[in-house]
């Protein structure tokens, strides 16, 4: 009798892995015809045992056919992806696609097989879903899951549609729409609801969001569960409504400040026997509505202090933090941000650490390093005491618009740490940028650590990386690399996020502004030569798609450092009081915004009509599209209301946002400054920041409509800016 039961479950295994391995051939075969139809025929896919434990994958020419072979989706996806890398010289990002194969297609003359030495490849940051996804649709989100397989991500946070959960959850204890209408903030501000940092702010939140959105999530778990990963869903970390304090007037509650831009938040105390009632309340609806794999992301202290450094009393939470998600799935793994640690040092010294860590098995918990690129917390942590945990890089804030990473760091330190002993249980690398869609260089390196143990030769990549990019090795191309690993992409580890824009700060005569840091990594004019060998390289390169992005950016960056250049000529101009000077500079700079408009118009990627359009698009009726206008063009300018301290932290440099938002601004000041010059009184700048910061709040609340498609030539803008530009910048920067 034990046998035959023995006999039959081995056979339920070998069927659901055989199911699983079809339903993955299946969606990777979907996803080659998505990515090129036109030559899917010349492929074979076929299933691969992972290899020790390891996914891999397998390349190779069979019958005149390019077998790909994987253990599962991504894997497949990823030697797709190789292939094309390696043997067709393309390559797919955000910001420029490469797809022209060779006709016929490059035969693998030796059999090409792959391991992964990382079992989790993690993506996103709750701030991504916000910065950079807040309008998504599944088409857009189609073309990302699309490039996380061919990347090899293989854990994915997965969290769109986590409102309606809480919607349903509350409902079902007895709150009213009335009383949640304050707790659900608006569709830009989600990443910091579901963190307890906010409530309410930019809603009411319409019911019409939360079920289109709750549709959305289930397309992209089915997506990304048939080619083989592992979404990370959520679990409670005691946030709840205002209303929970009239409703459970005994409930242990905390009050939390998070910014004094919004009002305070409640926490429930996971010692409160509710916590654990509302957390399995509200783990089995998310399971019921969107299925699991065991994996559950949970902050408990974002960017809030504990109210306790006690270490008894922090492993007590964590460990009811951990309970509550066992109780409703035994298979749970805790998912967490290892942010906490390196944002608070001080409160989190090594006992408290140990404390929080040390309450939840190790097989049964994550860590996150979430800032190893330049702040790693592994090496201070003793590898997060026992946990297994992921090398992640952050690079990006907000979606600010420059041009930022550290090549070589990203090019190296991963396989370090993999084979460093005293990494002890590290399990994965990750991406958990705050935004996308800007650095394409800085991911497509980071990914290539998925399929090797060992540092990448940096000089080497970046010589295919050009080659995929623009379609050939133009020595001038290959030239400006090297100034931009040498300059932008550096590795001044004292610098931990690119500089932006003086033109993107609120008015200011100081060189910096409230989150506009215009402190370089590198001495501005050393950037000049690079943008000598792009112009060089435009008669060889100018057909690729990646190489006019580049040229694009390449200038934009330049401008924008220059913004600082001229801002202290008008700054000595009004500190002599010489109107005459004064003006010439200040029109000078007015000149500089719109001519890195006009520039930034040639491209998609820099325009601010799409991103106002796919808000407005998501709208139901009239009010909910003003609503999701308001919200997109709050989120990327004050962030808040006209007392917001977090404005300009999204800054971003975009056609549209130059023209009708900074340029005005500083046309204002610029007017307010003259007009104290020929009165000879001293500008009053308080009194400026305060009249500015409604008419920020007037153009938040504005409705206009912006081009959603690019207009001019990229090449002949660049050109003028050039000629113009060149010579003048590297006269005043020496």
């Amino acid at each position: 009798m034990n046998f035959k039961r023995m006999t039959g479950a081995l056979l339920f295994v070998i069927f659901c892995s055989i199911a699983h391995a079809q339903l993955n051939i299946k969606a990777a075969e979907s996803l080659l015809h998505r990515i090129i139809p036109n030559q899917a025929s010349h492929f074979v896919i076929e299933s691969l045992s992972k290899q020790q434990g390891q996914d891999a994958f397998q390349i190779e020419s069979r019958n005149g056919k390019i077998v790909l072979s994987g253990n599962d989706g991504v894997s497949i996806a990823s030697a797709l992806y190789y292939y094309l890398n390696t043997y067709c010289h393309c390559q797919i990002t955000w910001n420029g696609v490469n797809l022209h194969l060779p006709d016929p297609l490059p035969s693998v003359p030796v059999i090409v097989k792959k391991t992964s030495p990382y079992q989790y490849r993690y993506y996103l940051n709750y701030c991504t879903f916000n910065y950079s996804m807040s309008w998504w649709t599944w088409k857009r989100w189609e073309k990302e899951i699309d490039w996380m397989a061919l990347h090899g991500i293989n854990m994915p946070l997965a969290v769109t549609g986590e409102e309606y959960v809480w919607y349903e959850v509350y409902k079902e204890m007895g709150f009213t729409d009335k009383e949640l209408s304050s707790f659900f903030c608006g569709p830009a501000y989600f990443a910091w609801f579901w963190m307890g940092n906010l409530d309410g702010w930019g809603g009411p939140l319409p019911l019409t969001w939360m079920l289109s959105h709750k549709d959305l999530q289930l397309k992209i778990l089915h997506r990304e569960r048939e080619l083989g990963m592992q979404p990370v869903l959520s679990a409670f970390t005691g946030h709840v409504p205002a209303a929970f304090k009239t409703k459970y007037p005994n409930a242990k509650l905390k009050r939390v400040s998070w910014n004094v831009s919004f009002t305070d938040t409640y926490i429930l105390n996971p010692e409160d026997p509710l916590f654990a009632e509302v957390g399995k309340r509200y783990l089995e609806k998310e399971i019921q509505l969107f299925g699991t794999n065991h994996l559950y992301s949970a902050d408990t202290f974002n960017e809030n202090e504990p109210p306790s450094n006690d270490s008894s009393y922090l492993a007590k939470i964590s460990a009811q933090v951990y309970e509550g998600m066992k109780q409703v799935d035994p298979k749970a793994v805790w998912v967490m941000q290892g942010w906490l640690f390196y944002i608070d040092p001080r409160f989190w010294q090594a006992k408290q650490i140990k404390a929080l860590l040390n309450a939840v098995p190790n097989d049964r918990m994550i860590i996150l390093d979430l800032f190893a690129d330049n702040k790693p917390i592994w090496d201070k942590t003793d590898a997060f005491y026992g946990k297994p945990w992921i090398w992640n890089m952050l690079n990006n804030f907000g979606g600010r618009t420059t041009m930022f990473g550290h090549l070589e760091d990203v090019a190296t330190e991963p396989a370090k740490a993999l084979n460093n002993p005293a990494s002890h249980n590290m399990k994965g690398i990750g991406l958990t940028m705050e935004a996308i869609e800007q650095n394409p260089v800085m991911y497509e390196l980071m990914t290539h650590n998925t399929w090797t143990n060992k540092p990448v030769n940096l000089d080497q990549w970046l010589r295919e990386y050009i080659r995929n990019r623009y379609g050939t090795l133009d020595p001038n191309a290959i030239k400006a690399w090297q100034v931009l690993k040498n300059t932008v992409y550096n590795e001044n580890m004292e610098i931990s996020d690119g500089a932006e824009s003086i033109i993107t700060g609120r008015p200011t005569f100081d060189s910096s502004a409230d989150w506009t840091n215009t402190t370089l990594n590198y001495p501005a004019n050393q950037l000049l030569p690079a943008w000598d060998d792009f112009m060089n390289a435009i008669k060889t390169c100018q057909n690729s798609d990646g190489f006019q992005y580049d040229l694009v950016d390449v200038t934009r960056q330049v401008l924008a450092n220059y913004a600082l250049t001229l801002q202290n000529k008008w700054v000595t101009a009004y500190k002599q009081k010489n109107s005459k000077d004064f003006k010439e500079y200040s029109n000078q700079f007015i000149g500089l915004i719109n001519d890195m408009d006009m520039l930034l118009a040639t491209r998609k990627d820099f325009l601010l009509g799409p991103w106002l359009s796919d808000a407005r698009k998501w709208g139901t009726n009239g009010y909910e599209k003003a609503l999701y206008e308001r919200n997109a063009r709050d989120l990327i300018t004050l962030w808040g209301d006209a007392n917001s301290t977090l404005h300009e932290y999204s800054a971003r440099q975009w056609s549209g946002l130059l023209s009708d938002f900074y340029k005005v601004r500083w046309q204002k000041f610029f007017a307010e400054a003259n007009a104290s010059l020929a009165s000879g009184k001293t500008m009053d700048m308080p009194r400026f920041d305060k009249n500015i910061s409604h008419w920020e709040w007037q153009w938040v609340n504005e409705h206009k409509v912006f081009p959603v498609n690019p207009t001019g030539n990229s090449m002949e803008v660049v050109k003028l800016l050039y000629k113009k530009y060149r010579g003048t910048i590297e006269r005043q920067e020496k």
